[in-house]
Formats: C-alpha cells, structure tokens, sequence
C-alpha cells in the first residue's frame, strides 16, 4: 500500500504478518516504509504515521519527496531503454563468441551490474543486467555482458575466468577500474 502523504512524499506501507508493531525505515528508493502487523486498519497507519512525525524526522535520512518523482521517472525511461537494448546485445555478443543462456532479465539492483544464475536440477542459465548500464558508455556495457557470459563456464572469478575474459575484452582491466567511476544504482 501507498500512502501519499505532504510531508515525506509516497510512504509506503508493507502488512507483515510477522510483525509485532510498526517499524519506519528507508527504502533503496529513499522513500519512507513502515511495517505494520498484517490487520492493522489504513486509518492507524495513518494515525500513527502522523503521531511519529518528529521521531521519524530526527532518526531516518529521507530523500525530498520531489527527488522521489524525479527518481521514478529516470528510472522508468532506463527501464524502457534497458528492454529494448540489452537483450539485443546480450544476444549479439554471445552468438559472437559461441555462448549459450537460456533466460535473461532485466533488473534494477542497487550494488550489482549483473549476475549469471544456474538454476537447481536442470542447469538452466539466467543472465541479468542492470538499467544503469544504459548510463555508461558502451565499451563499458559490453564488458559487464562478456563478464557475465564467461561465468557460463566459470561461475567464480578464477584465473581461468580472467583468461576467457581477457581472450573477448582484452582492455577488462581498463574497463573494469573505468567502470567503478558509476554506480549500478539509479
């Protein structure tokens, strides 16, 4: 649930049946959430939200709420960028050098580029690739796809995974140190 609320923008309201009282802390989008026990009415959230206003203001470090929407907008625009971009170049440069997936995702994790996931009993691959690729220049986007292609046949970061790397990107080190200048998170 959502909650529009003048001072701290869209709070955002998860019912827990684990929870034994509320709990406000901050999103990974910088937005206000309070956990409430599952059967907890909207009008004491919001009664509640509003008793805690001080205490919420002193002790959690809340992102302006017109950040928020300016955030959400980026975001949506790198989302639709991202789908229509990356599985194209995914799949160009793993029929260039020989690689096979079966699922790729798009994803919008806050710490990582991407990930390559083998699932249980039937091997199956998944390659994900982050929105904020498609704030990086090119070269660097290509590295982090090679990298998550070579983990198909390395699912660590050994020597042998450098190597395979290395023999598609041979600038990995350059791009993997340009690349710390940005941050996956959007």
């Amino acid at each position: 649930m959502i909650i529009k609320d003048s001072e701290f923008g869209e709070v955002i309201v998860r019912k827990n049946a684990l929870s034994s009282g509320v709990k406000f802390s901050v999103s990974t989008s910088g937005r206000l959430q309070m956990s409430v026990p599952k059967r907890t009415p909207d009008f004491l959230v919001k009664r509640y939200l509003n008793s805690s206003r001080e205490k919420i203001k002193s002790h959690l470090n809340l992102k302006d709420p017109s950040t928020q929407r300016a955030r959400d907008a980026k975001k949506k625009i790198l989302m639709k960028q991202a789908k229509e971009y990356l599985p194209y170049r995914l799949k160009h440069l793993a029929n260039e050098f020989g690689y096979k997936y079966d699922n790729f995702r798009v994803s919008h994790a806050s710490t990582r580029w991407g990930s390559c996931t083998r699932h249980g009993k039937d091997g199956s691959t998944t390659i994900s690739l982050n929105i904020g690729l498609m704030q990086v220049p090119e070269v660097l986007r290509d590295y982090v796809i090679i990298h998550e292609l070579a983990h198909l046949n390395h699912m660590d970061h050994s020597k042998a995974f450098w190597a395979e790397v290395g023999s598609h990107d041979p600038h990995y080190k350059m791009h993997r140190k340009k690349l710390e200048m940005f941050s996956p998170g959007v």
